[in-house]
Parts: C-alpha cells; structure tokens; sequence
C-alpha cells in the first residue's frame, strides 16, 4: 500500500523538519500503512462548529462538505496537499467501508478488551472518545445485522448500551478531538494483521454484551 514500518517511522521523525503537521502524518498513516479513507472533518469550540452554520445538529462531527476525501493508498505528499486546502481539519473516518464500529462504554469496552485478549481471540482496532465510549473495529455488515444477531445470541434487551455504526457514519480518529471535548485515542492501535481485515462481530459481541448486561443497573 505504498509504506513500510520503516517509512512511516521516517515520516513521524521528519514531519517537523518538513513542516507538515501531525494530521498530515497520521492521514498518511491511515491510508497508506493501514489502507483506510480519511475525510477531513469540522472541528467545534464552545458549542459552535467551524462549518459555520449555527443550526448544525453534530457540531465538530461531521466531514466538510467541501473537503478532499483522501483514499486508501495515499502518499505523505497526497495528505499533505489534501490537508493544506483544509488547514486544522479533523481526521475523519467512514465507517461501512473497510470496517463497522460496535460502539459500548468504556468500561465495559475496557473489561471486554481484557478478557478478548487473555482468551486469545482476534481483535481489530479499538478506539476511546472523552465521551466515554469505546468503538471496537468489527468486519463491515456487522452494524446491519446487529439486532438479529443479538436476538439469535439470546441477547434480546433493548437496554444494552451497545450499539453499531455502518454506512454512513464516521468516527473521529487521533489525534483530532472529538467535537470540542477532548482527543481521541487508541485503546488498541491497529496492525498490520488487524486494520485490513478486523474480524467478525460474533465472538465480540458474545462477551460484550454479557458485560453490558452485567453492567446495566435494575430497574
């Protein structure tokens, strides 16, 4: 896709020295090491969101309208062409693409994401919002069936707080932040093995909602 291990180590070292900035890197990052589209995004402060309309319903969550979608593949230079039109810009990505997202509490992400890794099952990327939120990366589709899987796992309780994200969405990655709150970051960064081809929803959501049913409060 374009980078080695090498390469991007180079980049991260150099992109002071050439006076890119460190959305420039990761975009380049994302599309040419981890193979993911990039959309530039608004960005918010104070309430207010830089797309400049003052009935925006997602304020610092949503691409420009009028920004480059940066594909898989590109190159440090293509980010940093597609960013300089853009200048403090979001990283944005779609979601539905190469990856849905099963979207749960942080705490409850965070007790699965241990118990997924001492069982040595497969895990993509899993990201951290300073809403408290943990998105793990699944297969795209996962979104679309989500409650005819739950249903068929036994899992029918419209009070989980677990829910998908697919077509149509996107997810703020780092180092951008997320709507004015705060960063965003990576619970468990991708890899080589995982950005590419994160796996199947159904063993996640086993454990994750076992989890979220334990943590959801009697009524």
């Amino acid at each position: 896709m374009g980078f080695t291990i090498g390469g991007i180590r180079e980049m991260r070292s150099g992109s002071r020295r050439r006076g890119r900035t460190t959305e420039c890197t990761a975009v380049a990052e994302y599309t040419g090491l981890w193979g993911w589209d990039v959309m530039p995004g608004a960005r918010a402060s104070g309430g207010h969101c830089s797309c400049g309309d003052p009935g925006c319903t997602a304020p610092g969550a949503h691409p420009l309208d009028f920004g480059p979608e940066v594909p898989a593949g590109a190159t440090l230079d293509d980010a940093a062409k597609a960013w300089s039109e853009v200048p403090g810009a979001a990283v944005l990505l779609p979601v539905g693409r190469r990856f849905d997202i099963i979207d749960v509490a942080e705490p409850a992400g965070s007790r699965a994401l241990v118990r997924l890794e001492r069982m040595g099952l497969p895990l993509g990327p899993v990201l951290a919002t300073p809403t408290g939120r943990a998105r793990f990366f699944v297969a795209p589709g996962a979104a679309a069936g989500l409650p005819e899987l739950l249903y068929r796992m036994g899992w029918d309780d419209a009070d989980l707080d677990l829910h998908g994200l697919g077509t149509g969405a996107y997810v703020t990655a780092p180092p951008s932040d997320l709507a004015g709150l705060g960063p965003v970051r990576w619970l468990r960064p991708p890899s080589l093995d995982t950005a590419a081809t994160p796996p199947q929803a159904r063993l996640l959501l086993g454990i994750l909602a076992y989890i979220c049913h334990r943590s959801t409060p009697p009524p």
